[in-house]
């Protein structure tokens, strides 16, 4: 489990790194931010060079006062200062309108599209990318790498799902409290990828949310003790003959979660495409899965009689080979607090029935 865990948050590691010069879900921000310091730095342009007049022709005046030139001589000079600011600020004004036409165009303030070819790497998202690109990998020569179509009303997106968290078995007759399994040492891992598809044409509130995952459930046994299957396909649990350091059980799943996902969200229209944007605004959603199990295994540490460490494996437990449950979540942006149940018991056939349940953390890496 340990392994898998590092395995997995090495995995998630990569995918952020592989974005961070992307600067993901905020470009559309990023861009209105860029306007908006454009129009002020139009305000600044005006008053840099009415500033810059002003000087022009106090020093003017002081030398018409000092007799260094005729009062003619001195209105030729306003004027022609007064024509040569008013260029400036008409130039510069002009600079920044064709700035933030291709900003509101593009997105950036590069050009989209340089003729000739170029040899381009790129990795994850470049300047161009808003929250609701995945990026890409390419390796090549190409013409118009800027130039990149965008669709007009992309109502399916898609991103990693990532959770981890406390795990343990709800026991027929029992408490938590009771539980044969430790709290803090059982835990669980899922990871998948899911797609969210807008259920209404003109409206974000309610999204469907469905993909696939795999699930790591482990139990952490209390005790000296460990699960075993008698001759009736029973699974209990019994001591060990021997002193036991650590004892725990784990089934791996593969799922199919269905959520309906609900919250508000920010249309975001542009004249070539519109978006509803979830960046920052809360959500939750409410669902279940089904899928299979495709193992489990329970793994003892134990001392033998010379006192040296030892470590056994036991497979193929009677556990059930189809899993459904319900699930929700509930978050804020990317992460959110998410909590499962699986409605159908660890071990089938058993006299006392044990369901897993799991609550977490979960990461939406849209």
């Amino acid at each position: 489990m340990n392994i898998i865990t590092k395995l997995l948050v090495a995995l998630v590691l990569c995918l952020v790194t592989s974005n961070m010069n992307a600067q993901d879900s905020i470009q559309l921000e990023q861009k209105q931010m860029k306007i908006e310091q454009l129009n002020k730095t139009k305000e600044t342009i005006t008053q840099e060079e009415k500033g810059a007049l002003k000087k022009e022709v106090e020093a003017i005046n002081s030398q018409l006062e000092k007799g260094e030139i005729k009062s003619s001589e001195a209105e030729a000079l306003k004027q022609e200062a007064a024509q040569k600011r008013a260029l400036n600020i008409e130039n510069r004004l002009a600079i920044i309108d064709n700035q933030i036409a291709l900003l509101e165009r593009n997105g950036n303030l590069a050009g989209t599209y340089t003729p000739g070819n170029r040899f381009i790497l790129e990795i994850g998202k470049n300047e161009d990318s808003d929250e609701f690109d995945r990026g890409s990998f390419y390796v090549g020569e190409r013409e118009d790498y800027r130039l990149k179509p965008r669709k007009y009303d992309r109502r399916t997106t898609s991103d990693l799902v990532f959770a981890i968290g406390f795990n343990n078995a709800i026991i027929e007759g029992e408490s938590l409290n009771d539980s044969p399994y430790k709290l803090g040492g059982s835990g669980f891992v899922e990871l998948g990828w899911a797609w969210k598809t807008r259920v209404f044409k003109n409206s974000n509130a309610m999204r469907l949310k469905y993909g696939f995952s795999f699930q790591w459930n482990k139990l952490d046994i209390k005790g000296n003790r460990i699960l075993s299957e008698n001759n009736e396909g029973q699974v209990v649990l019994e001591e060990f003959p021997l002193n036991v350091r650590k004892s725990k059980f784990r089934t791996t799943n593969i799922v199919f979660p269905v959520h309906f996902e609900f919250g508000p969200s920010r249309k975001i229209e542009r004249e070539d495409y519109f978006r509803y944007s979830t960046f920052h605004k809360f959500k939750f959603g409410i669902g279940g899965y089904g899928g299979f199990n495709i193992s489990s295994i329970q793994k003892v540490k134990y001392y033998d009689e010379n006192d040296k460490k030892k470590k056994d494996k036991y497979k193929d437990y009677n556990t059930n080979n189809f899993v459904y449950g319900l699930s929700a979540y509930a978050g804020f942006g990317n992460i959110g607090i998410y909590a499962k149940y699986d409605l159908s018991p660890i071990f089938n056939d058993q006299v006392i029935d044990q369901n897993n349940i799991s609550l977490g953390l979960r990461f939406d890496l849209d």
